[in-house]
């Protein structure tokens, strides 16, 4: 890691909480984000792993992880990139793979995404991209109003073999979405799984 610093800010984080980094002019030279545990940095080299904050860190994760992309610019190892570079785009059609390109394909992987894409059909979800494991923003699209946008596994399953909220996800003016979706009521008279 360079030594070498340069003042920065984080710039707003996309729907995959991928959060730019830039310098003080407004220039954006990475973006820094959490896959799983670890944080990455995405640069004009390519991405890199940066591993598991300290546990004993001053800062936050994301502060480190921006810290190490202001460094690598600073000392001259990688280079200016545009903000959509570093954005991820917004999925609108077609279908989902069944995993994340950056979870591996292994038996457990694609048991339990399985295991979740049933779980989102039978709860009215569409996914437009694939599973990312529970802690991952994935876009998804509620079939009972049209809303779309980010949610997270850990967030619509339900808590020790209790059913999911029927607060489905935010407001949305976009999509004429009440908060929680078409309402509590509706939400039971609509899903199956909650009339057993």
């Amino acid at each position: 890691m360079t030594t070498t610093t340069l003042a920065h800010r984080l710039g707003t984080p996309d729907w995959e909480r991928r959060y730019p980094v830039l310098t003080d002019e407004g220039i954006v030279i990475g973006a820094v984000f959490r896959w799983h545990r670890d944080w990455l940095a995405l640069t004009s080299k390519g991405e890199v792993n940066l591993g598991r904050p300290d546990k004993e860190r001053k800062h936050p994760a994301v502060e480190q992880a921006a810290a190490f992309v202001a460094g690598e610019y600073a000392a001259g190892a990688i280079t200016a990139m545009p903000l959509e570079a570093v954005t991820a785009v917004v999925p609108v059609s077609g279908p989902a793979p069944l995993l994340h390109w950056r979870m591996p394909h292994s038996p457990t992987n694609i048991e339990t995404a399985e295991r979740v894409l049933r779980a989102q059909e039978e709860h009215a979800w569409r996914p437009f991209t694939g599973f990312p494991g529970s802690d991952n923003p994935q876009w998804q699209k509620c079939l009972l109003c049209g809303w779309q946008g980010p949610r997270y596994w850990s967030h619509q399953r339900g808590r020790n073999g209790e059913l999911p909220s029927t607060h489905r996800h935010p407001a949305s003016k976009a999509f004429n979405a009440p908060a929680g979706c078409v309402g509590d009521a509706k939400v039971r008279e609509l899903i199956t799984a909650y009339q057993q």
